[in-house]
């Protein structure tokens, strides 16, 4: 185990990297006209971010050891498809997580 002095110390540490990293383009940039360009591009952001944290949850959960699950792949694919028929983000997270909370109780 790690020594609890040296876990809140590595903890601070990465708090603080993570406020400067925001910072040095929130508190440095933030009062300055942003370029057309930059701005287009800041919009995919979330679209982007969303996937990247959900996909290694869908293809290698850790509760099955890495292992593909149907449930799992079965709530992506019903929350996609509900995503792009509604244009609901909330929609499409409630109709994944009845079905992933359906299957895993059924499966």
């Amino acid at each position: 185990m790690i020594d609890t002095a040296i876990l809140w110390i590595v903890i601070i540490a990465l708090g603080m990297g993570s406020f400067m990293l925001r910072f040095s383009f929130l508190g440095f940039v933030g009062a300055r006209n942003m370029p057309a360009w930059l701005l287009r591009h800041l919009r995919y952001t979330a679209v982007a971010i969303l996937p990247a944290l959900v996909a290694p949850q869908v293809f290698w959960p850790a509760a099955t050891d890495g292992q593909l699950d149907p449930a799992r792949l079965a709530a992506a694919a019903v929350t996609l498809s509900v995503g792009v028929m509604t244009k609901n983000a909330v929609a499409a997270i409630l109709a994944g997580a009845g079905v992933l909370f359906a299957l895993l109780n059924l499966l």
